[in-house]
């Protein structure tokens, strides 16, 4: 299979199944990992998804070998609507998405894990826009999220030079959430999702989803849809439900268990 789904304990492992070509992703893995996190949004029983890679690395980026070779089926889809030529990419989940990083997470594969909510690096891993080199675009996102995420400046850096990033300056600029040991990325990233999954699901989601939404409004829309989505919490029963487990002694002084 291209691409594996497992499903434990509220978590959704979604994993590109291509280990002898570094997980580089043609239009059949594309449309595949597109699938995957469909599923994964539709299914009421999974809370936080994980977006790794099979073997040591996490995405090559796309797969230009089936580029350059225009094998038939294989070359990943250029249509300025509908699923990003890497797959998911495009896509706007209700809930939140973690990439496990190990080996490469360059290119194209750079791409899906900016995609993800928050990316877990290991020490060892590292991030790239190395199709500076072969004149491949970024049309996953990279372009926009780049910004967005660690700033105008650092993000002209990767794109112009497309020099690799070590774990220790990805941590430092934002550009990933958390750096662990080698070969302890997917173990993290499955303790954090735990984490998340945790929680109560409304209020986390939609406060998730008011920080996505801001960046299309002005702060006075921004500040309404802020307290809409929040009033959506609020009549769920979430709310009331939490500040009676509070009075009951339970999450007081920052604990997260009673």
């Amino acid at each position: 299979m291209l691409v594996t789904t497992q499903k434990k304990d509220r978590i959704c492992r979604i994993t590109i199944n291509r280990e002898p070509v570094k997980n580089a992703v043609d239009a059949p893995t594309a449309k595949a990992l597109a699938d995957a996190f469909r599923d994964f949004e539709e299914d009421e029983e999974s809370y936080v998804a994980i977006l790794a890679g099979a073997g040591n690395t996490f995405c090559a980026g796309a797969d230009l070998k089936a580029v350059s070779h225009a094998a038939e089926g294989r070359f990943n889809r250029l249509e300025p609507t509908g699923d990003g030529p890497m797959g998911p990419t495009r896509m706007v989940l209700s809930k939140p998405v973690i990439a496990a990083i190990s080996g490469y997470a360059v290119a194209g594969g750079l791409e899906l894990a900016l995609w993800c909510d928050m990316r877990v690096m290991e020490e060892t891993a590292i991030l790239g826009v190395f199709c500076r080199r072969f004149g491949v675009p970024l049309i996953d996102g990279g372009t926009i999220r780049l910004p967005r995420l660690i700033g105008m400046s650092r993000a002209m850096d990767l794109i112009l030079t497309g020099r690799p990033v070590k774990a220790d300056e990805a941590l430092s600029i934002g550009l990933v959430n958390r750096v662990v040991g080698h070969g302890q990325g997917l173990a993290a990233a499955e303790e954090l999702a735990a984490t998340i999954a945790a929680f109560p699901q409304t209020c986390m989601r939609n406060d998730r989803l008011s920080a996505y939404e801001q960046w299309n409004l002005s702060l006075e829309d921004a500040l309404l849809n802020e307290f809409n989505r929040g009033m959506e919490v609020i009549r769920s029963g979430e709310t009331l439900a939490g500040a009676g487990r509070f009075a009951q002694g339970i999450g007081k002084h920052g604990q997260f268990e009673k």
